[in-house]
């Protein structure tokens, strides 16, 4: 019985591992970035891929957004425009750091500066979220990563003591 309880705890351990978003290689100097929907909540969380090309929500999806999306960070408006059936706005935050939000119907242009707390555009339609909420999308160096990483919300995985 005992053996079976410490396969079941490095089972438990392994899995939460694997679910849990990593800040591992992002280090000290990340910037410190909001939500661009003051009050909005998670509707569906980061689920990082097992690699480049396998299934995964490489952001997350935030709500009720019913008006004004605001830049998370100071930066440059590297894209504003239509992908498929979206608006996505891009923006290049330096030292590897690019935010993207969708669906959004952007009041910014390519090259734009942008400083926290300023205004991307207004919520759109289109793409996976339900309408009414905005996918929020972080990449550093080309990597995705969590979002909230950025804005403090994910609580570092604590290993208690089992049996």
């Amino acid at each position: 019985m005992p053996q079976s309880r410490l396969v079941l705890a490095v089972m438990i351990v392994f899995f939460a591992a694997l679910a849990s978003p990593s800040d591992e290689g992002l280090g000290e100097d990340r910037p410190s970035w909001t939500l661009p929907v003051p009050g909005a909540s998670v509707l569906r969380p980061f689920e990082a891929p097992a690699h480049d090309y396998a299934a995964g929500h490489r952001g997350i999806d935030i709500g009720p957004v019913d008006g004004t999306v605001l830049s998370p960070a100071d930066g440059i408006v590297a894209f504003a425009g239509t992908v498929v059936d979206r608006g996505v706005v891009t923006v290049d935050h330096g030292d590897g750091w690019v935010t993207s939000v969708e669906p959004i119907d952007p009041s910014v242009g390519a090259g734009d500066v942008v400083s926290a707390g300023d205004p991307l555009g207004t919520i759109g339609l289109g793409g996976h979220a339900p309408p009414g909420a905005l996918h929020v999308g972080v990449r550093h160096d080309g990597q995705y990563v969590n979002p909230l990483v950025l804005m403090g919300r994910v609580p570092r995985a604590v290993l208690l003591p089992c049996c």
